[in-house]
């Protein structure tokens, strides 16, 4: 992502813009940071990620959204747009943005050059402030590679590595599992990325 020139936007003003926006912005306290467009393999791995929790979540009380849906967490004055969020029971809404969930359980990434240690480090830090929150997954778009942080009873988080095309994913928070396969179905792994 990359800061646009302006900072001392008031939330109420960037919902207006967002409105009417040929592109999303992230805002964090008062600035705008434009959000980097996917190319095909990052497309296509959200994509995947999306329609099989679809299904597998199917019958159950969570369901995804996709890259569209506003992320809020207002005490800290973020708002963004995770590639793929799960929220479990009813949806809350923030008061002033009743387009943004304050609620998801689980969320997803799909690491970029770009956007790769903002969504490791200060992204994630960001993230742990949503009390619902419980897994993080971060997903490589350049080889079959996916990162998946589970939070404990204690707060503490613990690291999970899956590097084998063969590997399944669990997602203990929502009582499911993901098959890199499926993850990584029709990715042609090259050296591009954006």
């Amino acid at each position: 992502m990359s800061a646009i020139p302006e900072s001392g936007v008031t939330y109420e003003q960037y919902l207006s813009r967002e409105q009417t926006a040929t592109y999303k912005t992230e805002y964090y306290r008062g600035e705008l940071f434009a959000m980097v467009g996917g190319t095909p393999q990052h497309n296509t791995i959200s994509g995947n990620v999306f329609s099989r929790l679809r299904g597998k979540l199917r019958g159950s009380n969570c369901r995804p959204f996709n890259s569209d849906q506003r992320i809020r967490i207002a005490d800290i004055g973020l708002a963004t747009y995770p590639d793929v969020s799960i929220v479990c029971g009813d949806l809350q809404l923030d008061e002033q943005d009743r387009d943004a969930i304050t609620n998801p359980v689980v969320l997803f990434e799909v690491l970029s050059k770009s956007t790769e240690r903002y969504d490791r480090g200060k992204k994630f830090d960001l993230y742990r402030h949503l009390n619902s929150f419980k897994e993080y997954v971060l997903v490589d778009q350049n080889e079959p590679y996916v990162e998946s942080f589970l939070r404990q009873e204690d707060g503490s988080w613990v690291l999970n590595v899956f590097k084998h095309i063969d590997a399944i994913l669990p997602l203990s928070s929502v009582n499911c599992e993901l098959p890199l396969s499926e993850i990584y179905e029709d990715v042609e792994f090259t050296d591009t990325e954006e």
